[in-house]
């Protein structure tokens, strides 16, 4: 005669590891834009120095409120700390990454785009370091587009 045995389950759960990102300045514009939807007052992403230098940029121009680097062990976070209106409309309105893995955009300096007829600005990694359109063009440099922002 057989006799049903209930076993015992004894399932591990298993947390979801880093996820590789194939374009990483595509995951914090991402980041950035989804927060800013949702009214969030800030966003962590990942740090690393090329994002540094985008969030430095965007500081800059006036876009977000500041930014500081938070060291976990051997992991650096970045926490964007975003800027709004008196009127509880947000500074930033839109965000897009321009130059990717896939489809490399560069510019020459006398072809550097304008954003919105010049109300956004454009981000680029330039010889001497990234930064915005306006900067490059008093420089004479050109580069590569990274993002546009307005």
């Amino acid at each position: 005669m057989a006799t049903a045995v209930a076993k015992p389950t004894n399932k591990t759960v298993k947390r979801a590891s880093a996820a590789v990102v194939s374009d990483p300045i595509a995951d914090m514009l991402t980041r950035v834009r989804n927060a800013n939807a949702a009214r969030h007052t800030e966003v962590k992403v990942p740090a690393s120095r090329l994002k540094l230098e985008i969030a430095r940029v965007l500081k800059d121009e006036g876009y977000i409120a500041g930014y500081d680097v938070e060291a976990d062990g051997t992991t650096q976070t970045m926490r964007i700390i975003f800027k709004s209106r008196p009127d509880r409309t947000r500074v930033i309105s839109g965000v897009k990454r321009i130059s990717r893995p896939g489809l490399r955009v560069y510019a020459r300096k006398t072809e550097i785009p304008r954003v919105l007829g010049g109300l956004g600005i454009a981000i680029l990694s330039t010889a001497e370091g990234v930064m915005s359109g306006r900067q490059a063009t008093r420089k004479g440099l050109g580069g590569e587009v990274l993002a546009f922002v307005w």
